[in-house]
């Protein structure tokens, strides 16, 4: 591809109009050097009056087209620029302008069959040269970024969309360039973008790279059928907000200014159909206040936003607030009527309601004399109405107002209601998800634990994430995280089956690595079921959750751990050392055939243990070494409680609501010493049962545990003899005691599973572990490498206990 001439010339403008940059692009373009410049009204270098560009600039937050420079030499130049309004690290807004001069026209275009190919593909593309300026971009990009490509030609990434995401990429086409290897980069380009952008270098036929292709992950179907309006000077977005507050303040940032001095939007609180709003009124018509927006006149280009039009302008009724509606009034008889009504506010009806009634305030405050009410209607309901108002200088509304009016209004009340509807399928999920979390953690001796669940604030939905604490036999817990590919109902449905799954397997007591491999398979039955039912459900059966499962034993201090595609745990020492696990990541489930590695550490009394979802990290737009930084800085800092340290580590790492789910477990780890655990090799004969029971006894004594003497005898002298009876020696008895709980294990080298079993009358056996099922409150086998371990769980009563 043959280079350009091109050059990028910037200018920074604070909120009062003045310039406070200026690039030697600049310099080179119009001639004045940063000097004579900064410091002066932006105004001084248009070649025309700057009210049209106040007008343009006012509410938006990014707009492009033609301005009218004057050059130091006197000439006159109509360049082509973008503008972005930005906020600084130190917190102060500015504009921030970029144009990118040229001295050739765009490249030529290639074969038609190509050419439709980069057009009309799915995917968001653009080409970017050597000096990675764009060339080209296809109609994806341009709707996706609501940028034509005669705007964003020959100008930097960062100079397009500025912010982290685009300096990511921007680096990463860098490296594609000089790699000749395509690259992939995290983060949102755009808000109907995806997050990983693929670089992707071109190369001639002689193999030497001339520019970069980029591409973007295909949209959610919610982002993608997401309508912009297609007036062209109203191109910011109406009606895609994913609340219902956003949705009706779209209508006033793009109609206030351009259309009129002032919008209102009054919402019913329940959506009424045509037949209803139509019905005679006997009563007042109750609306609450949606959005209001005014530009106040001169006051400069920032329209003021929010309940009012200033400090102290009397507006009456702000935002969230009930606004009563005689029928008589302009509000009442637009919805009645169902179409567009024009006042005149001199006419003595309409002005006895602006002095009278607390919700009109705003009418006269804004000093209107044309009224214009349009009725909010959406899938045959009526939401309820907008009003626009105009100052006397800029004259009435007109037929093309009025057709703009419905245009916007229509747009504004699509949003409003998929805001509605987003808003109950929301509730219903995140209730769904809520429920199927652990609403209280189980008491256990081994761990100290404290959990955070944030729900994503996408319009994709909640996903399903998920985290538990099961305790299992030894005193020993595990801990769950998990990850569900995909948001909404069918996630969260997803997350709890396997929830559910992860329980029964862990009641079984599998060790890590066998557990995931039984979940594996699970979720590929729940695929092929799924599949099978609807072959275009996404996600089916949950393929490609990623799970991480954990095991803590307080006694041996033992800490095992496996994932399946799951970010790995971090551990802080006692001492102050912070790291990852190094725990094989193992494929996501859903896979098969793919096996996963479990790995054992010994962790100090007293170590700290995060595990997490990965919108942890996808939360924060920076550099992920950044984002591990901060975690781990949030990790090591001294805290008063386990509560303390999640919230630091999601104050640290979210720096806006999470476009992902997030769950967030932190565990200390406690250690049961030899204090609370008594143990004894026994010799394979049956002679050795009275001896296990005066052990017991013993030992329960020195423990302060007489009351429960009694019970436990009875439960070692049969766990004792069903060992010897049954299994192979070495044969082991222990006992531990922790908290309120007493539990009796029995180990035997044989992989036999005991079972309960009816005697008969006459049967001399086989009513050992229904005697033990009775005085236990709760028992289980333990299988381990080699063996076996049979348990009974007795809860302690008494003072003290």
């Amino acid at each position: 591809m043959e280079r350009q001439s091109t050059y990028t010339a910037t200018a920074t403008i604070d909120d009062r109009g003045i310039l406070t940059g200026w690039s030697e692009g600049a310099q080179r373009l119009l001639g004045y050097d940063s000097s004579t410049v900064v410091g002066r009204p932006a105004t001084a270098l248009l070649a025309s009056d700057g009210t049209g560009a106040r007008r343009a600039l006012a509410g938006r937050s990014r707009w492009n087209g033609t301005l009218p420079l004057r050059h130091q030499d006197g000439r006159h130049l109509e360049l082509g620029v973008l503008a972005h309004r930005r906020t600084s690290r130190s917190g102060v807004p500015d504009w921030l302008v970029v144009a990118a001069v040229t001295a050739r026209t765009q490249p030529p275009r290639g074969e038609p069959l190509e050419e439709w190919t980069f057009l009309q593909s799915p995917f968001p593309l653009a080409i970017f040269d050597a000096d990675l300026r764009l060339v080209r971009a296809n109609r994806r990009l341009e709707h996706a970024l609501a940028l034509p490509e005669a705007a964003m030609r020959g100008l930097r990434l960062t100079h397009i969309v500025p912010g982290s995401a685009s300096e990511e990429t921007d680096r990463s086409m860098r490296l594609a360039l000089e790699s000749g290897r395509p690259q992939e980069a995290r983060g949102r380009l755009g808000a109907d973008l995806g997050r990983i952008t693929v670089l992707t270098p071109l190369k001639d036929a002689g193999g030497r790279v001339r520019a970069v292709c980029l591409s973007v992950e295909q949209p959610a179907p919610d982002s993608a059928g997401r309508q912009r309006p297609s007036t062209e000077s109203g191109s910011q977005v109406v009606g895609t907000a994913a609340d219902l507050a956003r949705a009706a303040q779209e209508l006033g940032e793009v109609t206030v200014p351009r259309l009129a001095d002032v919008m209102v939007a009054d919402l019913l609180d329940r959506p009424r159909s045509r037949a209803e709003i139509s019905e005679p009124q006997r009563d007042p018509v109750v609306l609450r206040r949606a959005a209001l927006r005014a530009f106040p006149a001169g006051e400069g280009p920032a329209p003021s936003t929010g309940t009012g039009m200033g400090e102290g302008a009397g507006t009456g009724a702000g935002v969230g607030e009930a606004i009563v509606c005689p029928e008589d009034s302009p509000p009442a008889q637009c919805l009645a009527a169902a179409r567009p009504l024009l006042y005149d506010t001199a006419d003595p009806a309409v002005a006895g309601w602006a002095s009278l009634d607390p919700g009109a305030a705003w009418l006269r405050a804004s000093g209107a004399r044309s009224l214009l009410a349009v009725p909010l209607l959406a899938q045959g309901s009526t939401l309820g109405v907008a009003l626009f108002g105009r100052q006397p200088e800029r004259g009435a509304f007109g037929p093309e107002d009025l057709r703009l009016a419905e245009e916007f209004s229509a747009k504004a009340a699509t949003g409003i209601e998929q805001a509605r509807s987003y808003s109950r399928s929301r509730t219903t999920t995140v209730a769904l998800q809520r429920s199927l979390l652990p609403h209280t953690l189980p008491d256990q001796a081994a761990l100290e634990i404290a959990t955070r669940y944030l729900p994503a604030a996408t319009r994709a939905g909640v996903g399903g994430d998920w985290f538990d604490v099961i305790p299992l036999s030894g005193a020993r817990v595990a801990l769950v995280v998990g990850d569900v590919v995909g948001h909404g109902i069918r996630a969260s449905a997803t997350m709890g089956r396997l929830r559910t799954a992860v329980r029964t397997l862990a009641d079984v007591d599998l060790p890590a690595d066998e557990l995931l491999t039984h979940l594996d398979d699970l979720v590929l039955r729940l695929a092929a079921d799924e599949g099978s039912a609807d072959p275009a459900a996404e996600t089916a059966g949950g393929i490609g959750t990623t799970c991480l499962y954990a095991v803590y034993d307080p006694i041996s201090r033992h800490f095992t751990v496996a994932r399946a595609g799951h970010p790995p745990p971090a551990v802080v020492t006692p001492d102050g050392a912070v790291r990852f696990l190094d725990v094989p990541a193992g494929p996501p489930l859903g896979l098969g055939g793919l096996p996963f590695e479990a790995v054992e550490t010994e962790l100090p009394e007293g170590s700290l243990l995060a595990l997490y979802t990965d919108g942890l990290f996808e939360a924060r737009d920076h550099d992920i070494d950044e984002a591990l930084d901060k975690m781990f800085a949030a990790l090591v800092r001294p805290a008063k409680s386990l509560e303390s340290v999640c919230d630091r580590v999601l104050t640290e790492l979210l720096t806006h609501r999470p476009d992902d789910d997030i769950a967030l477990l932190v565990a200390r780890t406690r250690a049961l010493h030899e204090d609370r655990v008594a143990s004894w090799e026994l010799s394979n004969e049956f002679t050795v049962v009275s001896l296990a029971r005066r052990y017991a006894t013993e030992q329960l004594a020195a423990w302060g545990l007489d009351e429960a003497a009694f019970t436990t005898e009875l439960m070692v002298s049969e766990l004792v003899t069903n060992a010897i009876r049954y299994g192979r020696p070495p044969i082991q008895l222990r006992l531990i005691h922790q908290n309120s709980t007493l539990i009796s294990e029995v180990y035997d080298s044989s992989g036999t599973t005991p079972h309960m079993r009816r005697a008969r009358i006459f049967d001399e056996g086989g009513r050992g572990l229904l005697l033990v099922a009775q005085l236990a409150e709760r028992w289980g086998t333990r299988h381990d490498r080699v063996g076996k371990t049979v348990w009974a769980e007795q809860s302690l009563s008494g003072p003290g206990r």
